[in-house]
């Protein structure tokens, strides 16, 4: 799996014109799956994004979790992180996940943010999303389960 992590002021995701989920402060996930993706990635990942210290403290050090500051995730399924640009000026998109099976892993990763306590807001997975944020810092963090 593949995820970007934005620290964001707020985030929302529209479709078709109508707002599908939004959030305040927190981080904007753009979500990548390989067909050989499963619990062990989905665990590795929770673990990673909801302990991660990437806000600031009051004397201005990233020292704090989403939990400390009552953050939120936008989850956004995001097939395109495995676009391979090695040959010609046309992505390669062979390395993604099948759809059925990057749905369900998608839809667990979520779940487990929930279960750990995480308000989590999604977009639609396949839809084709209108994506809106304020990063903030910019904090921008790429995890890989391939290069953990």
């Amino acid at each position: 799996m593949k995820v970007v992590l934005q620290r964001v002021n707020h985030a929302k995701v529209s479709i078709n014109g109508k707002i599908h989920g939004q959030i305040n402060r927190g981080y904007m996930l753009l979500v990548g799956v390989e067909d050989t993706d499963g619990q062990d990635e989905i665990d590795y990942l929770v673990h990673k994004i909801s302990k991660i210290r990437i806000f600031e403290d009051d004397r201005g050090k990233m020292n704090n979790n989403l939990s400390s500051v009552n953050g939120s995730i936008l989850s956004i399924s995001q097939f395109t992180l495995y676009a391979n640009t090695a040959k010609g000026n046309r992505p390669s998109f062979f390395n993604a996940g099948k759809p059925d099976h990057a749905k369900k892993i998608y839809d667990q990763f979520n779940h487990a943010l929930e279960n750990d306590g995480i308000h989590v807001a999604t977009g639609v997975f396949g839809a084709d999303m209108q994506v809106e944020l304020e990063n903030d810092g910019p904090v921008t963090i790429i995890f890989d389960t391939d290069n953990k």
